[in-house]
């Protein structure tokens, strides 16, 4: 007969994210599961009996791990973020700091990877921003140019909205003087209208045939690593909102979870590269969502950044009388897109950062009856930067979910001033307000897009959603301010709801065991502090997947 083993987890702070019951001291996990939870001196008897057991009756089944009185939370979901896309952007150039201060710096570095590589191979990098930048302006292709000249460069801009590149890959592609601007998309052009290499929106996916692709394999590995960096952050589930081209991530991940991949993971589909293919289908055994690794949706583009200046806005940007962003979402991709998930019951999901695109997308998706099962919103809008007071109504009433990124403002909080001004950044992402209006909110990074280093780090975006100061001391906003338990249960419980992820994100009964054990009490320390807090162990399904070799425990 199998023996059914038990652990009980006990002397913890528990913050279980379950607003019926948000304290406790003690847990008992059992295949994985929370089978109970609360205060120790309210443990069921069995236990009870188990924990005074001197005479091993109980020492085959139960087992007891001392939380040394440590904080736990429930294990962090980031609802939205391109992890492919970040494992792969680990191994390519960081343009930001610690590495990358300036252009000379950027300019640098591409020679660096030209002496290693050799002629004629790409050269890539990711994450720079004009306002991190010593120049305070963009890189174009003069200056990736100066790095290298006999290979094709491309620079992502943090946001990954905007490509860069070099005049050898301007060529390889066919763009110059007479090449026209593709629907949704910008080729940046100087006085004389030469491209200057700078692609925004749309005019990016222009590369996206040229560049190296790497196997199959190596996306695996690039994958584990992540994932080992993620348990390390008390990561436990994820969201990966597609790919900038037409591959498929989901065998990735597969691949990745036998060789012991551990986060749980949404899969959606960026619909742009999938809408004209007649023989696109999600598998249905894949739309299962208890599964570890499952399908969630698609995924849609309604307009740019905030920091590249191609948000849809509806009031222009600062310093410009007629500057309003760009529209990259065609009625088409919307229309086929709200199709294909009615169809197939799965989420439908869209960027939207500026207050038109918002209003756009919202007024869209409230035509419409719920597809999904009951729990999973049908449509989640992503970033939702500057919402209308009417935005936000009808997404409370039609149960539609907001997933946003307080990572933003705490780290680009220079791009958001100059392309805003300081009153109009305060009243983005007014997430208090959002909440008061019943609106269902989940946090995330969208790392790698933004301007930070390890972008997929969960403390410095709790910590402006507390203290709504930047990280370079700017007010974004005190009236947007929620306190820490609000924004832990954003980044657990709320971020689980949004994307849909059952029986995560707290901590209760019959939830899986995903939970982290933090080296300070968050909900005790300053809130200056919140970004030093780091993580000691986390386990995902009872499991401990990670412990930092200076953990106490």
């Amino acid at each position: 007969m199998t023996i059914t083993k038990s652990t009980i987890f006990r002397n913890g702070k528990i913050f279980t994210s379950n607003p019926k019951a948000p304290d406790a001291d003690c847990m008992v996990v059992t295949a994985g599961r929370v089978e109970w939870i609360g205060q120790e001196s309210d443990l069921p008897e069995k236990y009870r009996a188990a924990l005074q057991d001197r005479s091993g009756k109980y020492s085959s089944s139960v087992t007891v791990t001392d939380l040394h009185s440590q904080r736990v939370i429930p294990g962090f979901t980031d609802a939205h973020m391109h992890p492919v896309m970040l494992a792969d952007f680990r191994k390519k150039i960081t343009a930001m700091p610690p590495a990358v201060h300036s252009i000379e710096d950027l300019v640098s570095e591409i020679r660096k990877r030209r002496e290693i590589q050799g002629p004629g191979q790409w050269i890539e990098g990711w994450g720079y921003d004009e306002q991190g930048l010593l120049e305070k302006r963009s890189p174009n292709r003069y200056d990736l140019d100066r790095g290298c000249s006999d290979a094709p460069v491309s620079i992502m801009r943090t946001c990954a909205h905007i490509r860069c590149v070099n005049s050898m890959a301007l060529r390889l592609a066919g763009i110059d003087r007479n090449t026209p601007d593709p629907p949704g998309g910008e080729i940046e052009r100087d006085e004389n209208g030469e491209p200057t290499g700078v692609l925004k929106e749309n005019a990016r996916n222009l590369l996206a045939p040229l560049l190296p692709v790497e196997s199959a394999s190596q996306k695996v590995e690039n994958l584990l690593e992540l994932g080992e960096l993620l348990t390390s952050q008390g990561i436990t589930a994820i969201c990966d909102m597609g790919n900038l081209d037409n591959t498929d991530n989901y065998p990735i991940y597969q691949a990745a979870a036998k060789q012991g991949f551990h986060q749980k993971v949404g899969v959606y589909y960026m619909w742009d590269f999938f809408a004209d293919n007649p023989d696109f289908q999600i598998p249905a055994e894949r739309l299962n969502r208890t599964r570890q690794i499952f399908a969630a949706g698609l995924k849609l583009i309604g307009d740019g950044s905030i920091s590249g200046r191609t948000a849809w806005m509806n009031r222009p940007y600062y310093g410009s009388d007629d500057e309003f962003g760009i529209s990259v979402c065609s009625d088409h991709l919307v229309e086929t897109a709200i199709d294909f998930c009615r169809q197939t019951h799965c989420q439908l999901s869209m960027h939207a950062m500026g207050e038109r695109a918002i209003a756009r997308m919202v007024d869209r998706a409230c035509k419409e009856a719920p597809w999904t099962e009951d729990g999973i919103p049908y449509v989640r809008i992503e970033h939702v930067t500057d919402p209308s007071e009417d935005s936000i109504r009808k997404a409370a009433d039609h149960g539609i979910s907001f997933v946003t990124q307080p990572i933003f403002l705490y780290a680009e909080s220079s791009s958001y001033l100059k392309n805003l001004g300081a009153d109009w950044l305060k009243q983005c992402y007014p997430v208090k307000h959002m909440l008061e209006a019943g609106v269902q909110i989940g946090f995330s990074t969208d790392a790698p897009a933004t301007f930070w280093a390890v972008p997929s780090d969960p403390f410095p975006g709790l910590k402006l959603a507390v203290t709504r100061i930047a990280a370079d001391g700017t007010d974004c906003g005190q009236d947007s301010a929620v306190d820490i338990r609000t924004a832990i249960a954003l980044y657990t419980r709320g971020a689980a709801m949004a994307a849909g992820i059952p029986e995560i994100g707290m901590l209760a009964k019959g939830y899986h065991a995903d939970f982290a054990v933090l080296s300070d009490d968050i909900l005790e320390i300053p809130s200056d502090d919140i970004d030093k807090v780091s993580v000691s162990e986390t386990y995902i399904d009872g499991d401990c997947v990670f412990r930092r070799s200076e953990s106490r425990l």
